[in-house]
């Protein structure tokens, strides 16, 4: 796992915010449900890309429309390629980009990304907004765990065997950062779901 801290700089930060926000009116923030049961999650939730992480009873799963509008999901920006293609060297494109709603009392428990069919591509993840407080684990729940605090515009990648860490976010910090109206963190997941090119 590599943490890269003020990866984006505060113009930088403004400018994906504007671009994300704007995303957001084509593809709205949702709440969804876990599978098999009627519990939804305090995390908001939408995407971008040529493919879309979703949860709802049905189980875990990616899809190409927003479950509520039936629309494609929008593009991917440019920027988040970008940033993507710089931290990790790859020469492929990321095919899902996961956005995630934070508010004062939202809270992601425990989880490995697996629903991906190449684990071999990394995960990249953005913050912006509010610190949150990241916790990362290994390879099973009993690994022992250890917290880091994300402040906006921080960068994750998981790669190699952290690919498959469990990880997680406990809680947010409210008003250490003034980049979004109201509060609240913004993480964005970038990932690569079917196999990726060779070469």
């Amino acid at each position: 796992m590599r943490l890269l801290p003020g990866h984006l700089d505060l113009a930088a930060q403004r400018a994906l915010r504007d671009r994300i926000h704007a995303l957001l009116a084509e593809a709205p923030l949702y709440r969804p449900t876990m599978p098999g049961g009627d519990k939804t999650m305090s995390v908001r939730m939408s995407n971008c890309g040529p493919l879309g992480w979703l949860t709802d009873r049905a189980g875990y799963r990616y899809a190409d429309r927003h479950p509520e509008t039936g629309r494609p999901w929008p593009a991917i920006p440019d920027a988040l390629i970008a940033l993507r293609d710089t931290v990790t060297g790859l020469p492929y494109r990321p095919e899902a980009c996961l956005i995630n709603r934070y508010d004062a009392g939202s809270r992601l428990g425990l989880h490995v990304d697996q629903d991906e069919g190449d684990f071999s591509a990394p995960v990249v993840s953005v913050s912006l907004g509010d610190q949150a407080l990241f916790r990362v684990g290994g390879a099973t729940r009993k690994h022992p765990t250890r917290s880091l605090r994300l402040s906006s515009g921080d960068v994750v990648v998981l790669e190699g065997e952290s690919r498959l860490w469990f990880h997680g976010v406990d809680r947010i910090y409210p008003g250490t950062s003034t980049l979004l109206e109201g509060g609240g963190r913004l993480n964005l997941t970038l990932r690569r779901v079917t196999t990726a090119p060779s070469g």
